[in-house]
């Protein structure tokens, strides 16, 4: 029996594709180790959208290579399709983001001709690869990917080009994916894509109808949508969050950037305007809603008053966290051809200063909870203490141990951050 070692760097989808192929793995026989364990093959599900995470794809890739070298190494997703033509001495499998469903039949050609395997689709994909989950050890919440790849061209992004055009698993699989893992026994599902909202654009449905159908699944608990654009927070998708308690009260919709001067050279799809309605649109729905965002800080032409104007207006839209990216310049994107770029201090500064204001929206957030009652899913217990999160995301610790995958009711009586206290 063959071993093997799966690491996945980067977002949600490439989690919903390595547990895929660890489960395909273990239908065929292999053994799944840790990645650090000593393992016949390593496989490194790589992440590209930032200059840290080609640095961290390239590392462990080199670090599998060290570990066994009689190892078979298999490097596979975003930075492999965006670096194609890479040459690292002792890297067997070369995949980018299409035919990692057919890692077992992959790893079968290469041990019988022990030749290197490169497999790189030329163009932008346009066929959603199938697959499907029944289970996810270990997790109280498991993750279905119902969509692939983005049309917005953002300027600084490079997903587009490495994650090809917007498709979409077929509604019926995913209807039938989360009643199965419903079946087995998850109380939550997160819905995952590259942009998830898109989903239906070239299927004869929309993302709003699929919620509609979602909800009403027997024993579902608990939906959350990964993240959504707020160009995509239409009225019919705001009517689901309005009609069914299903839909968590915690939605994670994308700023980038605090003003417009920002936000038109990124070419993102909104103004302030726009966003700051929407938001105060959806709070009319759900008036404690939690709404985390990204943002990236130090883009090309952002001066000391546009990064101020961007902490005013994350202070003013109370968001719940920020999760904050140092600006990373991407080679063939367009802000990487832009002229006024910011000196690397200056953004790590920013970057320091924003996560500070995070840290002080979360507080708010939480400290607004004290005295109220919550419905917590447990998911860790260690040391006499029990861990989980309420459907709006709240981190919440208990005294005593409580059994994984089951719900308690708690009063928050306390906050120690980053922890809500509940009894």
């Amino acid at each position: 029996m063959k071993s093997v070692g799966v690491l996945t760097l980067g977002c949600k989808v490439n989690t919903y594709e390595s547990e895929y192929i660890i489960n395909e793995l273990k239908k065929a026989g292999y053994e799944i180790k840790d990645f650090d364990d000593i393992c016949d093959v390593y496989i490194i599900n790589t992440c590209t959208v930032t200059n840290s995470s080609d640095s961290k794809s390239k590392k462990m890739i080199r670090q599998a290579i060290r570990r066994n070298s009689n190892a078979c190494v298999v490097a596979m997703g975003c930075f492999i399709a965006a670096n194609p033509d890479i040459d690292i001495p002792g890297l067997d499998i070369i995949l980018g983001n299409k035919d990692k469903s057919k890692i077992v039949s992959l790893l079968d050609e290469y041990f019988n001709t022990k030749e290197i395997i490169r497999d790189q689709y030329k163009g932008r994909l346009k066929e959603f690869e199938d697959m499907y989950i029944t289970d996810f050890p270990g997790r109280t919440r498991a993750f279905v990917k119902i969509q692939d790849g983005c049309d917005n061209f953002c300027s600084y992004c490079i997903i587009p080009f490495v994650r090809g055009k917007c498709r979409s698993k077929d509604e019926s699989k995913v209807i039938s994916e989360v009643t199965d893992l419903v079946s087995n026994g998850y109380k939550e599902i997160v819905l995952t894509g590259i942009h998830t909202g898109s989903y239906g654009v070239d299927l004869d449905t929309s993302f709003a109808d699929l919620l509609e159908k979602l909800v009403k699944i027997d024993g579902l608990d608990r939906l959350r949508i990964s993240s959504i654009e707020t160009t995509e927070l239409n009225e019919d998708v705001l009517n689901v969050l309005r009609n069914s308690k299903v839909l968590v009260d915690h939605l994670h919709i994308p700023i980038q950037a605090g003003s417009n001067e920002i936000l038109k050279a990124m070419n993102r799809k909104y103004d302030l305007d726009y966003f700051f309605a929407k938001i105060a649109e959806i709070r009319g729905i759900r008036p404690n809603i939690s709404i985390s965002t990204d943002v990236i800080v130090g883009f090309p032409g952002e001066t000391e008053e546009l990064f101020e104007t961007t902490i005013d207006t994350c202070k003013k839209l109370e968001f719940s966290k920020l999760h904050v990216f140092p600006y990373s310049e991407r080679r063939g994107t367009a802000s990487s051809r832009m002229s006024n770029k910011i000196e690397n201090g200056i953004v790590k500064e920013r970057a320091r200063r924003l996560i500070e204001v995070s840290t002080e929206l979360e507080k708010n957030y939480m400290n607004k909870f004290i005295d109220s009652e919550v419905e917590v899913l447990i998911e860790e217990t260690k040391e006499g203490f029990s861990y989980g999160h309420t459907g709006n995301f709240l981190y919440v610790k208990i005294k005593g141990e409580y059994p994984h995958n089951s719900y308690k009711t708690v009063r928050i009586i306390n906050i120690e951050y980053p922890y809500c206290i509940g009894e």
